[in-house]
């Protein structure tokens, strides 16, 4: 039992699964389908419910008074079997009963009418209503597309009689008009619905597009919020989220340029001072610590440069690669480069040159040798840096992208930075909608991938 209720549970969680890959993706195309499907299926229960109780029972009325004229012209022959009087029978079924009646003395009908024929729907409700009024005669019945009639031949002792009917006394056109207005009616309601949502899903793709946007780094306007009032109040929300981010930014990377500018006052008066001292370990070890801090305020200052606002502008990247490996080149770092003749996307160059010299620069400190290769995704640029260096440990590639955070000795204990080298290439990185990852180079060494949207 309890193989079979895992069994029954397995087999409802993949019909969950199918189910959930054939709804729709959009906000729209779900709204879209909780207003059709009501409607959809309020149709198909209107029209078979009507089908299967109103137009039955007048097509089988309309069946049952053709089909008791005839039996009533065939009665009224066998009653009065005069010639004159069964004339004055076949002039009042064409008067009074609409029915064109024709006896053919001495014919029959072909053999096997009296089987089950194969019917449309008004011919089986005629068919029915003849076998309850003829119910010991052989009948057959067909119909004249081109003369828009029904025939049916009886089959009499001395002949066949033969009744034209128009088909309009078996068929009720109210069926098709009542089915036309419903759903002509349901495509305006529906068409208006759908209006609506459309006007609906506006603000929500605004919000969404400047959410992006500004998740990018990009610039984004206030915008007016407009549609429901939920949709409203997100958009608010958004607005005072965004001045806020901003705000804190903006503090942020000024406190940190004020702090660091301030910091270099001091240390040049200590440089001075140095300089006038003399010569001795004590000289020479504060030297070093002065030089440290020096390092230290020019990764701060690099840091805040980053965080600056910049403007994004269309660039060819294989362009700017090729001006930072150049400058690369010329401080003596063994750099190749692998890029498309022409891609172009969205960034800010400054800041991406800053970043991207910065990774190529802390590759070089551990490598002799740094390969990059640029390529285009379908909406991506992808970037992979790699060297021949010792690497970073899988356990420690998060911790590299924390703020003055630096590598155990086994990296290099002599690197002289602050720890902020990854931060600022991350910020920068993400400022562009992008990630960063760390991985194993097949050179040995650490691969650097980087993606943003082009």
């Amino acid at each position: 039992m309890d193989r079979l209720a895992i069994l029954k549970s397995m087999n409802t969680h993949v019909n969950f699964d199918y189910l959930k890959k054939l709804m729709p993706r959009t906000l729209f195309g779900r709204s879209i389908l909780i207003v059709v499907l009501p409607i959809i299926l309020l149709q198909i229960l209107v029209t078979y419910i009507f089908y299967e109780r109103h137009w039955d029972d007048v097509a089988r009325r309309l069946a049952q008074g053709v089909a008791g004229d005839v039996a009533a012209v065939i009665s009224l022959r066998d009653r009065f079997p005069g010639e004159a009087a069964q004339n004055d029978i076949l002039t009042t079924a064409r008067g009074q009963m609409r029915l064109a009646v024709t006896i053919l003395e001495g014919e029959t009908l072909p053999e096997g009418s009296d089987q089950p024929q194969q019917y449309g729907f008004l011919e089986i409700a005629l068919a029915r209503a003849l076998q309850e009024s003829l119910p010991a005669r052989a009948f057959t019945i067909s119909t004249n597309k081109k003369l828009e009639s029904v025939i049916i031949l009886v089959q009499l002792p001395d002949g066949v009689l033969q009744a034209i009917v128009r088909d309009k006394r078996l068929f009720s056109s109210t069926t098709y008009i009542f089915v036309m207005w419903m759903v002509g009616i349901s495509l305006c309601l529906l068409g208006i619905a759908l209006l609506f949502l459309r006007n609906q899903m506006r603000p929500i793709r605004q919000l969404s597009t400047a959410a992006e946007q500004f998740g990018k780094g990009h610039y984004v306007e206030d915008f007016k919020p407009s549609g429901a009032q939920e949709i409203r109040l997100a958009s608010r929300a958004f607005h005072v989220m965004k001045h806020r981010i901003l705000r804190q930014i903006t503090q942020r990377t000024e406190m940190l340029a004020g702090v660091s500018h301030d910091l270099r006052t001091p240390l040049t008066r200590m440089k001075l001072q140095l300089a006038m001292m003399p010569e001795g370990e004590d000289k020479a070890s504060l030297e070093g610590d002065v030089a440290d801090m020096e390092k230290m305020v020019e990764g701060y200052l690099a840091f805040a440069r980053g965080q600056e606002a910049e403007a994004v502008e269309k660039t060819d990247i294989p362009e700017l690669f090729h001006d930072i490996v150049i400058n690369a080149r010329r401080q003596g770092t063994a750099v190749s480069l692998e890029s498309p003749n022409e891609l172009w996307a969205s960034v800010r160059p400054n800041s991406l040159k800053r970043c991207i010299t910065n990774l190529i620069n802390n590759a070089a400190r551990y490598a002799n040798e740094v390969w990059i290769t640029v390529r285009a995704g379908d909406f991506e640029v992808i970037v992979t840096i790699d060297d021949d260096g010792p690497g970073i440990p899988p356990e420690s590639r998060d911790d590299v992208f924390r703020p003055f955070h630096r590598l155990d000795p086994s990296r290099n204990t002599e690197t002289g930075g602050s720890g902020l080298g990854m931060t600022i290439a991350r910020d920068v990185i993400h400022g562009h909608g992008g990630q960063i990852a760390l991985g194993n180079a097949p050179t040995g060494g650490l691969r650097i991938e980087i993606r943003f949207p082009r």
